[in-house]
């Protein structure tokens, strides 16, 4: 097979492309350097000098999984300055990216990596940083300890409506009435109480 060139230079962002995509058809057990190459129409050995191994272009999907997620919760708060309003748009986002990525997701939060430092989890770090922007801005009486297990379960909530729909256990539809209701729930709790100051 005749080798294509680089994709302008630019042979990492397209090789993560193309594992994104393979993660949506077949999964995290379906990607390979190797077939990653042949994707990417370029030598077997070119995708190592971007990922020494395998685990490192787990990694980097996860980064981009971050960056991504990120990006849309970022949108959607800028989309409304009332809080509820904000709340339930940052809370569609994360299903919406939780049920279009599901397989990305799963990779971005499994358990058993134990290299969630570095770029990971400087990623991680600043999604979960802007969610508690999605919260709203502290004042004297946060509860800092509210605070964080208000940001926990958010993301625990939304992706298990994510999960029930990914899995066909509910419609789309009624997933969409029950993030909005969940994102109501989450506001009106005690917990919102002692860590959400702008309600």
């Amino acid at each position: 097979m005749t080798e294509r060139p680089f994709h302008h230079g630019n042979l990492r962002a397209v090789l993560l492309d193309e594992a994104v995509a393979v993660l949506r058809d077949s999964g995290v057990e379906g990607l390979s350097l190797r077939d990653l190459a042949r994707r990417a129409g370029v030598s077997h050995g070119a995708p190592r000098s971007h990922f020494v191994d395998r685990q490192a272009l787990l990694d980097a999907l996860a980064v981009v999984g971050f960056e991504r997620l990120r990006t849309a919760v970022e949108r959607a708060m800028t989309a409304s300055t009332d809080l509820p309003d904000r709340f339930r748009r940052v809370a569609h986002a994360y299903v919406d990216f939780a049920i279009a990525d599901a397989a990305l997701m799963d990779l971005m939060f499994q358990a058993k990596s134990s290299t969630r430092t570095g770029a990971v989890g400087e990623a991680a770090g600043a999604l979960f940083g802007l969610l508690d922007q999605a919260a709203g801005p502290r004042d004297a009486d946060t509860d800092e300890a509210a605070r964080e297990s208000f940001k926990m379960l958010f993301a625990a909530t939304m992706q298990g409506l994510a999960a029930l729909v990914v899995s066909g256990r509910i419609p789309r539809a009624q997933g969409e009435r029950l993030v909005d209701d969940a994102a109501d729930m989450m506001l009106a709790s005690d917990l919102a109480r002692r860590s959400v100051t702008d309600r």
